[in-house]
Parts: C-alpha cells; sequence; structure tokens
C-alpha cells in the first residue's frame, strides 16, 4: 500500500497544482514526429488500408441494405402475381436485387423454349395459361440457366470483400516490420552511443512499437467487416436458392 500511494499522492498533488502528465495523444503525436522515414512510410501505408477498408465496409453495407431491401419488394411482387411478364415489368426498378438478376435469367431461358415450342406466343410465359399451353423443351436448362445467374449474383456481392482478408491478414505483418526495423535502428544506436539505459532506448523502441498498433488498429476491423459481409452473402446465397427453387417449382407445374 506504501508503495502503490506515492505514486498515486504524487498524481493527486500534481491535479491539485494545475499540472497533469502528458495526455496519450501527445505522446503518440510525437512518437510519430520523430519516427524514421520508413517508419512513416509504413505508418502511411497502414492508414491508407485502413481507410480504404472503412470505405469498402460502408459501401457494402449500404449496398446490402439497399439489395435486402428490393429483394423483400420484389418477392412480394413475385407472390402476387399471376404472370411472369408482369413481373418482368417491375424488374427494372429493382435492379440492386440480385433475384432480379436471377429471375431475369430465367425468364428468358423460359421465353426461348417456349416460344421455340409455339412461335405465337409473344406476351411471354404465363404461370397459368391455358389449356393447350406449349411445354418446356428441358427444365434442367432452365435450372443450370439459374445457376449460372446465381454465381454471377454472387461474385458481385463478393466484389472488393477479398481486399479486406488481404488487409487483416498483411496489415500485423507490415506493423510487425516497422516494429523490427525500428528495433534494429534503436540497437545500432546502443552500439554508437554506448549507452544502454532505459532513457537512451525507450524512446527508439516506444516509437518501433507504433508501428505495430497501427497494423493491429488497420487488421482488427478488417477481420469484423470481413465476417460481417461474409455472413451477409451467404444469406443472400440462400435467398437466391430458395427463389430458385420456387421459379423451378413454379415452372415445372405450369408448363411441363
Amino acid at each position: 500500500m506504501r508503495t502503490l500511494g506515492s505514486p498515486l499522492f504524487a498524481l493527486l498533488m500534481q491535479a491539485a497544482a494545475g499540472t497533469a502528465p502528458e495526455s496519450t495523444s501527445t505522446g503518440i503525436v510525437s512518437l510519430i514526429a520523430r519516427s524514421t522515414p520508413i517508419s512513416i512510410a509504413i505508418l502511411i501505408i497502414l492508414g491508407f488500408l485502413s481507410v480504404w477498408s472503412w470505405g469498402i465496409f460502408l459501401y457494402k453495407w449500404w449496398t446490402f441494405r439497399r439489395a435486402a431491401s428490393q429483394s423483400a419488394q420484389f418477392l412480394e411482387v413475385f407472390r402476387r402475381s399471376n404472370k411472369f411478364s408482369e413481373v418482368q415489368a417491375v424488374c427494372r426498378s429493382l435492379g440492386d436485387s440480385p433475384l432480379v438478376g436471377l429471375f431475369q435469367t430465367g425468364y428468358a431461358e423460359l421465353t426461348a423454349q417456349l416460344r421455340q415450342a409455339s412461335p405465337d406466343t409473344a406476351n411471354g410465359p404465363n404461370p397459368r395459361p391455358a389449356a393447350g399451353r406449349p411445354t418446356l423443351k428441358s427444365l434442367p436448362a432452365v435450372d443450370r440457366a439459374l445457376l449460372r445467374a446465381s454465381a454471377v449474383e454472387v461474385n458481385k456481392l463478393e466484389s472488393r470483400i477479398s481486399f479486406l482478408a488481404t488487409v487483416a491478414s498483411m496489415g500485423p505483418f507490415i506493423g510487425l516490420f516497422g516494429t523490427v526495423w525500428g528495433i534494429m535502428s534503436a540497437f545500432e544506436q546502443i552500439g554508437v552511443t554506448g549507452s544502454t539505459s532505459l532513457q537512451a532506448v525507450g524512446t527508439p523502441i516506444a516509437e518501433a512499437l507504433v508501428a505495430t498498433a497501427a497494423g493491429l488498429a488497420a487488421a482488427i476491423p478488417a477481420v469484423l467487416f470481413y465476417n460481417y459481409l461474409s455472413q451477409r452473402v451467404k444469406l443472400f446465397a440462400s435467398e437466391m436458392d430458395d427463389f430458385s427453387m420456387e421459379f423451378l417449382n413454379i415452372s415445372e407445374r405450369n408448363f411441363t
């Protein structure tokens, strides 16, 4: 208690006298200002990677939110409509939904097959046609078209997300490189001055450790962003699989 009480008493006396120890932010800024050019270059690279990661996350978050909203609207129209042509009419206003691309590909394949079977079919397929309707030549072909469209939409959703994984894996190593370089400089200074006191080597080592902290500061958010966005992509992919099965069920029920 006596050992802990002396520093605490000293801090209280400083506060009562109106003085305070140097703030952490000022200390970090001063350490960065005294860093070597290589350390500053590494910090600039890490800062650029961090800003880019945040930009990708915000953009993808906004894109996914818009896609989810439009997908809900599209499903409501799709399940309420009696004709695929009615659904096709609203696709242009809901283009951010991955389900729209899926539907348009399946609709195009369906229309192409029905036109081959019946050249008079001009208005597109109808889920509830009259008797004597044309039939599909190949339902598996529609399934393959939907699978291909699903892969395209997933690739669109996953664009730029892999960069977050790159930052998450590279950030700590880039920071560690800056720390190792700074410690090498600190030991070189020890060899020149011949002084091994903590006062002589403490500041260079502290400057070196700033790079590791910057690397972690860039990598940790990138890991969180990557996991979150990857989970959202999986949810979209599952939703597209469900829609594909629903589309195939309607096609099989009405056109085979």
